[in-house]
């Protein structure tokens, strides 16, 4: 609960800025970034500095060449941000986070049951043709992030496609994509979106479907949905999010997936 004394716990003021990362946060995150290379240039900045200039563009909102001169160069921390992102850095950052946080909380590292789930995002008016559409049920242009999390709310697998891609296409994409990351996955709530032959039968993960109560209107907590409608949430707070303005589908992807990752990362470095 968000109560004065939680506040205090978490409160960011020794930092230069409150995206700025503690030592403990970069002890969870050094162990899991890419080595150096051993040839080539040295670097002039640290991995810490690059991805503190990441997470502020990605928490407020900013155009990248509005970074603050606090930070690397505004170009420097761009390229380090393409470079993990098309190498799937971030995903892979994700994945072990998720195998932490269950085993720091005593549960199996392989979860057996997820949440499907698929939000909208109105276009920033910038891109390439063809990589948005228009969902015609949210009246969106845009894109659509497509998320799989555990029965916690710990992200396990996300993709980004067109608005227009119907809500089942996309979660049989992620159910047979996380096959190979979670082995173990058996079960699967989602809403009425991926009701159908599509989506049951297109993997060996069994989708159960959590309908309404009979007559319910406007908004309620439904059982088991509410976990990934409190994860979109979280990170919906990440300002860079509130809108598609990413160019390119890798790059939306990799600011999805490192929102979820630093919520993680928070609970994991409080508990060191």
């Amino acid at each position: 609960m968000w109560t004065p004394a939680a506040r205090a716990e978490l409160v960011r003021e020794t930092l230069p800025y409150a995206t700025c990362l503690s030592d403990a946060e970069w002890a969870v995150l050094a162990p899991l970034l890419p080595a150096p290379a051993r040839t080539g240039r040295p670097w002039l900045w640290s991995q810490r500095a690059v991805l503190d200039g990441i997470l502020y563009v990605l928490r407020t909102g900013c155009a990248w060449r509005h970074l603050p001169l606090d930070f690397p160069p505004w170009g420097t921390v761009y390229r380090w941000f393409l470079r993990w992102a098309e190498a799937g850095v971030f995903e892979r950052l994700a994945h072990a986070l998720t195998l932490a946080d269950r085993e720091r909380v005593g549960r199996e590292a392989g979860p057996t049951g997820a949440i499907l789930d698929a939000q909208a995002a109105r276009s920033g008016g910038v891109g390439v043709k063809g990589v948005r559409g228009y969902d015609a049920a949210k009246r969106v242009v845009g894109r659509k992030r497509h998320a799989l999390t555990d029965t916690d709310g710990r992200l396990l697998m996300a993709a980004v496609s067109p608005a227009d891609l119907h809500d089942s296409h996309g979660g049989v994409a992620l159910l047979r994509a996380s096959r190979q990351l979670w082995p173990f996955l058996a079960h699967c709530f989602a809403d009425r979106a991926y009701r159908g032959e599509r989506v049951g039968t297109s993997t060996t993960i069994t989708v159960e479907i959590v309908e309404p109560e009979d007559g319910q209107t406007g908004f309620a907590v439904q059982p088991r949905r509410w976990v990934i409608e409190r994860t979109l949430g979280w990170i919906s707070r990440c300002r860079r999010l509130a809108r598609d303005h990413e160019a390119t589908v890798s790059s939306a992807l990799a600011f999805f997936v490192l929102a979820a990752a630093m919520v993680l990362v928070r609970r994991l470095a409080r508990a060191l």
